[in-house]
């Protein structure tokens, strides 16, 4: 009597099947990877110099661990840094380090607010607890604050906004002289002057 034999699985090509879809997975996966906050940080010098900054120079803005905003001992609300801040960075109410009035500065020129645009210097302070998403909001409302002043100061001059300046100047590969002059002209005019550090408990 003769034995039924199973049929056989040939199982000799699974191997290769399974490292074709490795392969598979590892080329269509994407990974998100947090490109984190592009921000330059300045050499570190040997000598620090003696820097003596008036206080109506400092506008402070404290984060707590609660993620309230706190500007110069008050509690304010998100929305309204935006417009505290350009008030700030824009009052022109004394004269910069050459002894020169802003004269394209448009604010109250207060005696208790910024001398001059290049003085006037935004601290963030923030507690360990503070999340990550409430200081990137803030550090986005006071970068928009900037974007707004030169924004205002390109058009007066240039006919053009500064994010227009910086399309153009992108699309020229960084070439164009003349678009980067007015860049650089708009930024000093109105430098980013922001310092951030936590707040020791």
């Amino acid at each position: 009597m003769s034995r039924k034999e199973s049929p056989e699985i040939n199982a000799g090509s699974m191997a290769d099947i399974a490292f074709l879809l490795l392969i598979f997975f590892l080329v269509t996966t994407t990974m998100n990877v947090d490109s984190g906050i592009a921000s330059k940080i300045p050499q570190k010098q040997e000598i620090p110099p003696i820097i003596d900054i008036n206080e109506r120079n400092i506008l402070e803005v404290n984060i707590n661990k609660n993620n309230a905003l706190f500007v110069d001992g008050k509690t304010i609300a998100l929305k309204e840094l935006k417009q505290i801040a350009i008030d700030f960075i824009d009052n022109g109410g004394g004269l910069d380090i050459n002894k020169n009035k802003c004269n394209w500065c448009n604010g109250l020129q207060l005696k208790t607010s910024s001398d001059h645009p290049t003085k006037a210097i935004i601290s963030i302070k923030t507690d360990r607890l503070t999340t990550y998403e409430t200081y990137i909001a803030t550090l986005d409302i006071l970068n928009t604050s900037y974007t707004h002043l030169r924004n205002k100061l390109s058009v007066k001059l240039f006919n053009k906004n500064y994010e227009r300046l910086l399309e153009e100047y992108k699309k020229s590969n960084n070439k164009d002289k003349k678009i980067q002059e007015k860049i650089k002209l708009i930024r000093e005019k109105y430098p980013l002057l922001i310092s951030d550090a936590e707040i020791n408990n």
